[in-house]
C-alpha cells in the first residue's frame, strides 16, 4: 500500500502547480504506519512537490496507538499536529460507539501526546443515545483540563448495514433523537464560547492561531489533492475520486493507471457548492462573490430564496455577507439547501 500510494504520489506530481500549504494523512488508521513507511512517504513528496517553509502536517490517531513509543517517533518525523479520535471520556458511550478503546486509554493518549506536541486537536461526538446533557458537558470540560487547543466534534450518525443500524432496527438500542442532539450542539457552542474557543466552521472550534488551516482550506473551496483509496480531489472545477477497494487500487497503481472517476462541476454546481461550504464557516457567503464569480441572477435567487430565513432569524446579512446566526447554526446544511440552484 505504501509503495502505492508513493507510485501514485509520483504520478499525479504534475496536478500541483502551486505550493503545497497542508499535509494530512486521515481515513482509515495512519497511525499505524512505522517511521520507515512515514518517512518514504515523506520522501516521496518533499521530491516531487514544492512544500511551503512551515507546512502544517496532520496525522490523525487513534487513542489506542499512542504508546510513547508511537509519539516518539512522530515526533521526529515532519508531523506538527496530531488529530485523536477521542469520541467520549465515558465507558460506556466508547462501548455503544464500539470503539477500540478505553475510557483510561482516552485520558491517558492526551497526557502522553501533549509531551510531544502542542498542536493537538480531539474529535468528539455528541447524540449518542442515552448521553445525558450533563454527561456530555462533563466530555467537554474534560477537554478544556487539558487545554486541548482545537476540538472537533459531530453528531452521531447511523450509516447504512452498520451494526449500530442493524441494533437500532431490531430494537435493541434507542434511535438517534434529533432533539437530544440539538441540544448537546448548543452546550458545546456555549461552554467553548465561554472558554475561548472560536467556531470558524460548523464541527470545529479553535483557539486563535490553532485553526486547522487543512480545515480552512477545505471549507474555503481551496484546491486539494487526495492520495490512496477513496481518496478525494478538487482542482477548482473538477472533482475526482479514486477507486475504495484497496486491491484494485493497488493493482491499478502498478500498471502506471490511475484508479479514479472525474466529474466536472458546472457553474451551477460551484455555486451551490460555495453556498454549502461558505454557511459553515465564519466567513459566510460573499454576495458580491455570487455576483462575481457567477453572475447577477445567482445573487438575485440567493437573496430571495434567503429572504424568509432572514425574516426568521436564521439568517442575517453582515454588510456583503451573508451568515448564519446562532439560532440558524444547527440547521445550516437545510438552510444552504434551500439556497442551492436545482435548475438553470
Amino acid at each position: 500500500m505504501v509503495d502505492a500510494l508513493c507510485k501514485e504520489l509520483v504520478l499525479r506530481k504534475n496536478e500541483i502547480l502551486g505550493r503545497v500549504e497542508t499535509i494530512y494523512f486521515g481515513g482509515g488508521t495512519p497511525s499505524l504506519l512505522s517511521q520507515e513507511e512515514l518517512e518514504i512517504i515523506f520522501k516521496t513528496i518533499y521530491e516531487n512537490y514544492t512544500i511551503i517553509e512551515n507546512p502544517e502536517i496532520t496525522l490523525e490517531a487513534n487513542p489506542d496507538d499512542l504508546s510513547r513509543q508511537k509519539l516518539e517517533q512522530l515526533a521526529k518525523s515532519p508531523i506538527n499536529r496530531l488529530s485523536i479520535g477521542i469520541q467520549s471520556f465515558f465507558e460506556e458511550d466508547l462501548k455503544f460507539m464500539n470503539r477500540a478503546h478505553n475510557a483510561e486509554e482516552a485520558e491517558n493518549s492526551i497526557k502522553k501526546a501533549k509531551k510531544y506536541f502542542k498542536n493537538i486537536s480531539i474529535d468528539l461526538i455528541y447524540g449518542v443515545p442515552g448521553m445525558s446533557n450533563v454527561r456530555w458537558k462533563q466530555n467537554i470540560e474534560k477537554a478544556l483540563s487539558f487545554e486541548i487547543l482545537h476540538i472537533s466534534s459531530y453528531a452521531l450518525t447511523v450509516e447504512p448495514k452498520t451494526a449500530l443500524d442493524t441494533f437500532i432496527k431490531k430494537g435493541l438500542v434507542p434511535p438517534v433523537d434529533d432533539a437530544l442532539a440539538e441540544q448537546h450542539f448548543f452546550t458545546l457552542m456555549e461552554t467553548l464560547q465561554t472558554n475561548d474557543f472560536v467556531q470558524y466552521e460548523l464541527s470545529n472550534f479553535g483557539k486563535e492561531g490553532f485553526f486547522s488551516r487543512n480545515n480552512t482550506a477545505y471549507w474555503q473551496g481551496k484546491t486539494y489533492l487526495g492520495i490512496g483509496p477513496s481518496a478525494h480531489s478538487y482542482d477548482g472545477k473538477n472533482r475526482s475520486w479514486n477507486v475504495k477497494n484497496n486491491s484494485l487500487y493497488i493493482n491499478s497503481i502498478e500498471k502506471g493507471n490511475l484508479p479514479s472517476e472525474t466529474e466536472t462541476l458546472s457553474i451551477t454546481d460551484c455555486y451551490n457548492e460555495y453556498v454549502m461550504t461558505g454557511l459553515r464557516t465564519i466567513w459566510g457567503v460573499s454576495l458580491t462573490r455570487v455576483e462575481l464569480d457567477f453572475g447577477k441572477k445567482y445573487k438575485e435567487y440567493l437573496l430571495l430564496q434567503a429572504q424568509k430565513h432572514l425574516e426568521e432569524n436564521l439568517l442575517y446579512l453582515d454588510g456583503d455577507l451573508l451568515l448564519v446566526t446562532k439560532k440558524g447554526k444547527f440547521l445550516s446544511d437545510g438552510l444552504a439547501s434551500d439556497l442551492f440552484l436545482l435548475n438553470l
